[in-house]
């Protein structure tokens, strides 16, 4: 074959194979695209598809609501509850709050004044909201409440521990029933507890109850017996065996009260008082005229002045939110004279003044938070006179309760106790419950409102027995 045939040929032969290699080529190409995984193109990003989407931003996060209901808050700071389990000795005291739902709910409406400060104070200390409902297991949520051990106020403190904790107490002023000097002190108290037992809340609330030295020397015991130290497992007073598992029974029933027939009226979340700068005397029904609040309302934000004018005490008035201002601005404009009350500041002894008092034969009423020694102390006697004169074996007393004192002089003691039981008698009067009786009907016999009269009786929470004895202040 001749060399120009052959170089046709080998062009051609050539083309041919360029073809055969790219069809092969293209061939192959497409079989792995036919074999390739299908989940690439079903989950690769749809780029232009992000790039539609809307971007989101931190700031449009929704916020967590506030609770319109102080109830509400607080069950949202309960910190007790985690690994409790079931304890018969929670679910005594829960069975009780659930038969007794009357309870829960007066403390609550007494309380519908100060559980918001207490909230935020707890708060304040990140400390376990739980121990807002302490002041309903210690005083009910009243102020004026005391015990035979002579505690005082919403968080029931002795003399002794008051004074150490700077609640100053005199003849006019007992800071145990201040609220916001109290609060302060309880919360200062629990935290040093707290600390005291290396964190555990639960022996830092039976040490409230019983001493730091009950709970210390439970723990020892068992330590040296070589068994648990924990608040459950220490033999401690009957007492203090039940304090802890009340409180978080309470806690249980407030986190649920529908569950357990307990009827907890809503209480704003915002302050109920508000704090007023006083720098004079005065007395609260002055006050209240002045800034058109109820007296008695007035008292119970500022219970520390137990005669009810501001002497010994702080500087300052506690008044609700919606008349702080109207007060403010009333006493910048009032003489000094206009804040006093025209009688002088009343004696202890109602309706009677002191050079009077001390000739004579005297009467003496009894009023919540009073002691033998309180008493004693303010009217010069000594506590055994008194046991003596009145025939008492202990030193327990009750409201309404008349104390005689004797003195060597009778001279015009008919007259002084004539002025004493009448203006007495225009103070409080006493009713004994008939059969059928019920707050409400007591409360329309002497025409004074209901709410006051649970004031007046803050030990009385649950349905009214015959013989049981009433306090009711007269209005006229």
């Amino acid at each position: 074959m001749s060399s120009p045939i052959r170089k046709a040929i080998s062009s051609d032969a050539l083309t041919r194979l360029a073809q055969a290699i790219a069809v092969a080529v293209s061939a192959t190409l497409a079989g792995c695209s036919s074999h390739a995984p299908q989940t690439d193109a079903a989950h690769t990003p749809n780029i232009a598809a992000r790039a539609k989407q809307k971007p989101i931003w931190l700031s449009e996060k929704p916020s967590p609501q506030i609770p319109q209901d102080v109830w509400e808050r607080m069950r949202q700071g309960f910190q007790l509850q985690d690994g409790l389990g079931v304890n018969p000795r929670i679910e005594q005291q829960r069975l009780w709050f659930a038969s007794n739902p009357s309870f829960l709910e007066n403390a609550g409406e007494r309380g519908s004044l100060y559980i918001h400060y207490i909230v935020e104070r707890l708060e304040e200390r990140n400390m376990p909201l739980e121990l807002a409902l302490l002041p309903v297991i210690e005083s009910a949520y009243n102020p004026m409440a005391y015990s035979r051990a002579d505690a005082v106020g919403l968080w029931q403190f002795i003399p002794s521990t008051g004074r150490y904790f700077n609640l100053r107490q005199t003849r006019f002023y007992d800071g145990r029933r201040d609220i916001t000097a109290s609060t302060t002190a309880a919360l200062d108290y629990l935290t040093r507890l707290h600390d005291m037992f290396n964190g555990d809340w639960m022996l830092a609330l039976a040490a409230y109850n019983a001493g730091e030295g009950t709970v210390s020397r439970a723990i020892e015991r068992n330590e040296r017996l070589g068994l648990p130290t924990d608040y459950w497992n220490l033999p401690l007073p009957s007492e203090t065996q039940a304090y802890v598992p009340k409180l978080l029974a309470l806690s249980q029933v407030v986190m649920a009260p529908e569950a357990y027939g307990v009827n907890l009226n809503p209480i704003a979340n915002e302050p109920y008082f508000q704090v007023v700068e006083i720098n004079q005397r005065m007395d609260l029904s002055k006050v209240a005229e002045v800034a058109n609040i109820d007296e008695d309302e007035l008292f119970q934000l500022n219970p520390a002045f137990k005669q009810r004018t501001t002497i010994d005490g702080p500087q300052h008035l506690l008044v609700p939110t919606s008349k702080a201002q109207l007060l403010t601005s009333s006493l910048q404009t009032m003489r000094p004279e206009e804040l006093i009350s025209k009688k002088s500041l009343k004696p202890v002894f109602e309706g009677a003044d002191d050079t009077q008092v001390a000739s004579v034969k005297r009467s003496y009423r009894v009023k919540r938070g009073d002691s033998l020694g309180s008493i004693a102390k303010a009217n010069n006697v000594d506590v055994q006179d008194l046991q003596r004169w009145n025939k008492l074996t202990g030193k327990n007393l009750k409201p309404g309760q008349t104390l005689v004192m004797q003195d060597n002089s009778k001279r015009n003691s008919g007259r002084v106790n004539t002025v004493i039981a009448a203006n007495t008698k225009k103070q409080q009067t006493t009713y004994k419950v008939q059969q059928g009786d019920s707050l409400y009907i007591v409360a329309k016999r002497f025409n004074v409102e209901m709410q006051h009269l649970k004031r007046w009786n803050p030990r009385v929470g649950q349905a009214l027995k015959p013989g049981q004895m009433l306090t009711v202040a007269n209005p006229h």
